[in-house]
């Protein structure tokens, strides 16, 4: 897979990968507070923005793309940044190809199955919104207001809404509304996605200590709890964990300054 991706400022490189539902372009103003430091890469990971839509979407799929990344841009070592689902593509990538990994910096999630009692409602979250996101008829679409009103239907958080419009784009040839990312194949592969790169998945690599881990979480999200800290060392028994408060799932939207002096703490 060929990704696309965004290349700013200079020195050792830093590849952030962005979760479900984003794209590199979600990452244009922190990359600028990083550039002071690092050569980035933000890439667009499959079925998303403006790399190749395929029929599946796996983490062994997101790990192999990111490996031919690294292969092509000739980029033998980098700190590594993961989103959501990026991230853990980003531990996916990091158990298997530990001799490339400077740092790994992962941003509100756990390696743990989210499909947990406690936690299957992140599903039926993104089932929704997938859903919605299949259901529109772009040939009745002459706005993205149209879009966001065909959406508030069916999802009432205004922030989900506004951040799945940044997905919409109008096609050169056709003129006509459409998304900027696979939904019928990411619903199809909606379970991996939530529940994929658990402990069980890196109990043979365990306990995992040949690159420095950073895990940053928003203290007004859901995704990190208390209770997973535990967990989080056990596998990376070295891990820094750092909290942003006043931040939910999009930390590094919503505390941009915070975020980045987070990062700058081990990169």
């Amino acid at each position: 897979m060929d990704l696309y991706y965004r290349k700013k400022g200079s020195g050792s490189p830093l590849v952030i990968i962005h979760g479900l539902y984003g794209s590199s372009d979600n990452w244009m103003n922190i990359s600028k507070r990083l550039a002071e430091k690092h050569t980035i890469y933000m890439i667009d990971q499959r079925n998303h923005g403006r790399s190749g839509f395929t029929e599946t979407h796996t983490y062994n799929d997101m790990r192999d793309d990111l490996a031919e990344f690294f292969e092509k841009h000739n980029i033998e070592k980098a700190t590594i940044l993961g989103h959501s689902m990026g991230g853990k593509t980003a531990m996916w990538f990091a158990a298997d190809y530990p001799e490339k990994v400077e740092k790994l910096v992962i941003a509100d999630i756990a390696p743990k199955d989210y499909l947990q009692l406690k936690q299957e409602g992140q599903f039926y979250l993104h089932q929704n919104i997938l859903l919605a996101m299949q259901d529109i008829d772009f040939s009745m679409v002459k706005s993205r207001n149209d879009v966001d009103d065909f959406l508030a239907e069916k999802i009432d958080d205004e922030r989900i809404r506004m951040f799945l419009l940044k997905n919409v784009e109008k096609n050169k040839k056709t003129k006509q509304y459409q998304w900027r990312l696979n939904a019928e194949v990411l619903y199809d592969y909606l379970e991996e996605i939530v529940s994929g790169v658990n402990i069980h998945w890196l109990d043979d690599r365990i306990p995992i200590t040949t690159y420095p881990v950073i895990f940053i979480r928003g203290l007004l999200s859901k995704y990190i709890q208390d209770e997973d800290i535990e967990l989080i060392k056990e596998i990376y028994p070295e891990a820094r964990i750092v909290d942003i408060p006043d931040a939910g799932h999009w930390l590094h939207a919503e505390q941009p300054q915070k975020f980045a002096e987070a990062v700058f703490l081990c990169c």
